[in-house]
């Protein structure tokens, strides 16, 4: 995105890359990991029974299949979105390699100089396990081993209950594996509103899921081809035991090896780039863009922040990145779709809140597709009437959340949101009920009366 914007506005670029073109997002990341779920889930839901008169088997899984359909669909999309996109812009020249920074503005790239006038660092992140005695020594999956694992294990051990590892956790438990999710916080989801958290966990629980919180891991060892797990919960020491052992316990900036503090670059207690409102580093020449800052780590943003530092450091645009917005995701089923702030986050800051809890059997979509699992939650500013945050658990909360997000980044108030007019039977009307239901009894509207 930065290299992109960097053509656009009319300069040369160089883009170094040590490993495959395209990053996190296509080849270990969102693409894999999506379809992997979705493949899954139409599994799942063959063996369901919502409909009556409507018999349907979920019939043979074939993991090994299914892991070769989920590689085709990435390096098609690496070549088309990527490769070939890559191609299209002359003034973009790919140099494989390691840069290392030299001084202010320059970089050596497997030993050879160059002087570029600004460097954008986006060099991501990758998966970290924390250092739990005994996790060192034992051959585990990460985030993108998982997503590659050729047989399906009969148990697995996930820890972490963030959304990589509900995500996996959840895959894993519908295709057929004893899946035990153990998390250090006293919730999953820990950093989604508490109420989402709380149902989550239950569906979850429908489905076989073993979920454990409060749990902190004191050993990890492995035995006879199987692993164990060793920790505390509530003062009381608990064994658990698998045939795989997942660490989802999420993610590090690459910044290693790359003489960044010595070109001036500073760097946070987790490696991660600090870097300005501008996406500026100490080091004037030198912006950063994307994970390896810390922050907001999604594809999205990523984008967002590459574009910005280009055009902030190429054409001096002064672009403020702003984060207030950005919507977040877990890709479970129901799926979690958030942005702003948590209830428990707006009354810390001092808002004067009001709060519209709608569980979704007061949806007709949801009641039209026989599945009233979830809710959606609106936070409200009471002295402006603005909203302050949105979460939705709903099987469709990715695709309503957006209404929400333009709400918050534009103001939009939830009066106006109600005399809005929805199209009925949609997921997004879900939206408008909820903010009708802070003035109103809706089981005293008709179906369309919003």
């Amino acid at each position: 995105a930065a290299a992109i914007k960097g053509a656009e506005l009319g300069f040369k670029v160089a883009l170094v890359e040590a490993g495959v073109i395209g990053g996190t997002c296509v080849n270990v990341g969102c693409v894999p990991s999506k379809t992997l779920i979705r493949s899954v889930e139409l599994y799942h839901l063959a063996g369901q029974h919502r409909f009556r008169g409507v018999h349907t088997t979920p019939g043979r899984l074939s993991w090994p299949e299914v892991i070769a359909h989920k590689d085709e669909l990435v390096n098609e999309l690496r070549q088309a979105k990527y490769s070939d996109v890559l191609a299209a812009y002359p003034e973009i020249t790919l140099i494989r390699g390691r840069a290392r920074l030299v001084g202010q503005n320059g970089l050596e790239i497997d030993g050879k100089a160059y002087a570029p006038g600004k460097i954008v660092v986006a060099t991501g992140a990758r998966p970290w396990a924390p250092p739990i005695p005994g996790l060192g020594d034992v051959p585990y999956l990460d985030s993108t081993s998982a997503l590659d694992l050729k047989e399906l294990p009969k148990s697995m051990i996930v820890l972490g209950a963030n959304a990589v590892g509900l995500e996996l956790a959840q895959t894993y438990a519908r295709a057929g594996t004893y899946v035990t999710v153990l998390e250090v916080l006293p919730r999953i989801a820990p950093f989604e509103d508490e109420d989402i958290s709380a149902a989550l966990a239950g569906y979850l629980e429908e489905e076989g899921l073993r979920i454990v919180s409060n749990f902190k891991t004191t050993k990890v060892e492995r035995r006879d081809g199987r692993y164990i797990l060793t920790g505390t919960k509530n003062d009381a020491e608990v064994v658990f035991e698998a045939e795989q052992l997942l660490v989802a316990t999420g993610r590090r900036p690459n910044t290693a090896s790359m003489g960044l503090e010595e070109a001036g670059v500073r760097l946070g207690k987790r490696g991660e780039i600090l870097a300005n409102d501008s996406l500026q580093t100490h080091n004037p020449f030198v912006y950063a863009a994307g994970d390896v800052t810390g922050r907001d780590m999604f594809v999205y943003v990523a984008a967002y922040s590459g574009q910005l530092a280009a055009e902030n450091a190429l054409a001096g645009a002064g672009r403020v990145y702003d984060a207030a917005y950005i919507p977040r995701i877990t890709f479970t089923d129901p799926q979690v779709a958030s942005a702003g702030l948590t209830e428990a986050q707006a009354r810390e800051q001092g808002y004067e809140v009001r709060v519209s809890n709608l569980p979704m059997v007061h949806m007709p979509r949801a009641l039209a597709a026989r599945d009233t699992r979830g809710l959606i939650k609106l936070i409200l500013n009471a002295a402006t009437d603005q909203l302050l945050g949105a979460h939705i658990l709903a099987a469709e909360a990715g695709e309503m959340i957006q209404t929400a997000v333009l709400a918050i980044r534009f103001g939009i108030t939830v009066g106006e949101l109600r005399e809005t007019m929805f199209p009925y039977l949609t997921s997004s009307e879900g939206l408008k009920l909820a903010a009708i239901a802070f003035e109103k009894d809706l089981a005293k509207l008709s179906c369309c009366a919003g």
